[in-house]
This record gives structure tokens, sequence and C-alpha cells, in this order.
């Protein structure tokens, strides 16, 4: 079993493990605290739990050291989308949680607040339990009425830290238990899909006649499903009108001027042409101006996703419409389904997992199966 030895100050526990002599601090001075520690080792040799013991680490070390490690596994918007959950979580406590713009403009995105903001805190990293995620995750849904999805995606973050933190940095915490996988997941509401009818497709199209440009862009969303971010990032190259039938658009990761840009899903894929986007396409590209971007500014550059979705808002509330990007996207995944395409198919095309469709649009299908219950 285990025992106590001094030296200066300082307990540490002796033990023996696998034949071997084993000695680690017990941190403390304390003799009463010492052989508390001592016991729980003892303990965990009855119960043949691993005896180390738990480490003391910062917790803006270890989100530092987080960061830097997604940010050779990420692109840089994944990073910063879940820098921002991070931040949410822990409050700016290190530099890489800091807002790179702390002056925020009244016509900004900060929105005021009557409570103080509540974030996980703790002395170490190591001393974060289960029920202070919990706690904190259930102040955040009543204060800010989060949709369960939003609520669940802070405990998908945290335990992705929790777990490369015990994984691949080190960090012991008690009972080896990741405390944020403990934590009980909010049951997600059926999600809500918003799309365009037939007639609704003409109707935006033509509130967009003024403005060639953005009429054009539209129309890929509607007619070939891609997401903001993969329209902004094609170019001329990626339009390819001598592939089979009327061509083919490719969804492919890409470098540019030092840039790197990767599909949401890390998997590239082709969307064919169809005879109405070939129409659009053809006609916005009789201009013949020599361009790297398939789509650019006023100035010539490449679209920023957030930018686009407001200049697209502005010239539609002009019209009294209220559609946008993700309706778009909905909308080319919805009709297929409606037309009787298989799900599978569907999720090929949108570079989502068959399941994600399921969700979203086999409550569309069975008005395309009404003959298959004909015997």
């Amino acid at each position: 079993m285990a025992s106590l030895v001094k030296r200066g100050n300082v307990y540490y526990a002796q033990y023996m493990k696998g034949g071997k002599a084993k000695r680690v601090s017990l941190e403390t001075d304390s003799l009463r605290i010492a052989k508390e520690k001592v016991r729980n080792i003892e303990s965990a040799f009855f119960r043949g739990d691993d005896v180390s013991l738990p480490t003391k680490t910062p917790i803006a070390q270890v989100v530092t050291a987080y960061i830097e490690y997604m940010k050779t596994r990420k692109t840089a918007r994944s990073v910063e989308r879940d820098t921002y959950y991070l931040r949410e979580a822990f409050g700016p406590i290190c530099q890489a949680l800091a807002l790179k713009n702390a002056k925020i403009s009244a016509k900004g995105k900060k929105r005021p607040t009557r409570h103080a903001p509540q974030y996980i805190e703790a002395n170490y990293f190591e001393q974060i339990t289960t029920a202070d995620i919990s706690s904190f995750i259930s102040v955040r849904v009543r204060r800010q009425v989060l949709a369960p999805k939003t609520a669940n995606r802070y405990r998908e973050i945290l335990t992705r830290l929790f777990n490369w933190a015990m994984e691949q940095h080190g960090i012991r915490i008690p009972g080896d238990k990741n405390p944020a996988a403990k934590v009980e997941r909010y049951r997600e509401r059926a999600p809500d899909i918003s799309f365009l009818k037939l007639n609704e497709i003409d109707e935006q199209l033509q509130v967009l006649e003024h403005v060639p440009d953005l009429q054009t862009m539209v129309a890929v969303y509607i007619y070939a499903g891609l997401r903001r971010e993969e329209l902004c990032w094609l170019t001329i190259d990626d339009v390819d009108f001598t592939a089979g039938g009327n061509g083919m658009i490719r969804v492919r990761a890409k470098t540019v001027k030092g840039e790197r840009w990767e599909p949401k899903t890390k998997v590239n894929r082709v969307v064919p042409i169809s005879n109405k986007l070939k129409i659009s396409l053809e006609k916005f590209l009789t201009a013949g101006v020599e361009r790297k971007w398939f789509f650019t500014t006023p100035h010539g550059k490449r679209w920023d996703p957030d930018n686009l979705s407001r200049y697209l808002r502005k010239e539609n509330e002009k019209a009294g419409v209220s559609w946008g990007c993700l309706d778009y996207r909905h909308t080319f995944g919805s009709q297929l389904a409606m037309k009787g395409e298989s799900l599978y198919k569907i999720s090929k095309l949108m570079g989502n997992s068959p399941e994600i469709c399921r969700r979203h649009y086999a409550a569309l299908m069975p008005e395309s199966m009404i003959e298959s219950v004909e015997f």
C-alpha cells in the first residue's frame, strides 16, 4: 500500500506499481491533508483505478494551447466559431480569447444585457466539474433563451476541449472522467425548414433583375444548393461548362494567394448545372471580364459571406421579401425531395450526411410517394 514521506515541507506518497517504486508529490505540507490523499490512493488501488493524482493547470494555459492546436487542424472560420463559444464559457481570460476589436460601435453586434456575464469559474482546469458546466449552460439558456441546439453546442465544444486536454495535453482529471461528456443533452426540436415554392423562386429572381450579379448568385444558391461560403469561394475554374450535360460546379478545397479554404465537411463534391441555372450563368458571363473569382464585389474582390448577406437583405427588403441564403439552400433540397429524388442523392449533391438530409427533408417525401402505396 502507500506510505508517506516528507521532503522539506512537502509530503510525498510512495507505492509500488507494476513492480516499480513510485513517488508522487501530494503538494501539501499538512499531515492531515496528506493522509487523506494517501487514503484516496489506497482506495484507488482497491478499486483497480489509476492512482495518478490530478494535475493543477491554469484554465488560460489549457485553452490557449487548445486554440493553437485547433489552428493546425481546422479552417480559420471554424477556429473562430469554436473560439467564440470558449470565450462565452470562460470569458476573455487569455490573449487567445480576447476580442479582436473590443470597441464595438453602437451599430455593432453587441447587445445590452441586464445581467453580468456568467462564466465557468475555477482556480484550475482540473477543478471544473460536471455541475459547473451544467449550471453554466442552464443559466445561459434561461438568460439568453438559447435554443437546445445552441446549448448542446456548448456541451460539444467543451467535451472536445476536455478530451484533447486529457488525451494529448497531459491533464489528469479527478476520476479520469470527462466532466463535459456527463452533462445531459438538451432535447432538440425537429428542424423548422423554410424554403421557396416554385412560384416564389420566380418572384425572388424577378425582384433582383436590377442587380444581375446578385440575381445570378441567388440562382446558384437555389439551383445548386451551395452554402454561403462555398459560393463566395467559387473561382472561374470551378465552373466547368465542358463537363457532361450542362456542365458542373466543383465545390473543392483551394489555396488562393496563400489563403486556404475547404468545404465545411472537408469533402469535395460536384453539382451538375441545371438548364435554368445554365441560362443564368451564361447570361451573367457575357460581359467577358477577366477575373479570378466567379463572383466579385464591386471592387473586384472576393465576397465576404456576411457582407453578401447584408447586400442581399437590403435589396430584398426594398421589394418586401425576406428570404435568405439558408432558405435558398433548403429550397434546393426540398424541391428535389418533393420531386422524388432519394435522400442519399440529395445528401451527395448538398455535401451533407444522409442523416442530416433525413431530418430536414424526409417529411416532404410522402408527397412524392402517393403512387408507391398502390398494389
